[in-house]
């Protein structure tokens, strides 16, 4: 996925992207996660902005809570 510096990042984008991570390794959640960390932020979360880190982390709590959903 191609990313605009232009701005912020939103939550949209980073479940698309984890989602895409899950379906190409068959990892979990938590996995996507630390892949999208380690991307996309190189393990710094003042990366690409405290906006763009916000949203990721309202993205992974949206998969999570999802995943957890889904098991009950």
């Amino acid at each position: 996925m191609t990313i605009n510096h232009a701005g912020a990042l939103k939550k949209e984008y980073f479940i698309s992207y984890m989602k895409l991570i899950m379906n190409a390794f068959g990892c979990s959640v938590e996995e996507a996660k630390d892949k999208t960390f380690e991307r996309l932020f190189r393990f710094r979360e003042s990366e690409m902005g405290q906006e763009t880190y916000t949203q990721f982390i309202l993205a992974y709590r949206e998969l999570l809570n999802h995943a957890n959903y889904r098991r009950n």
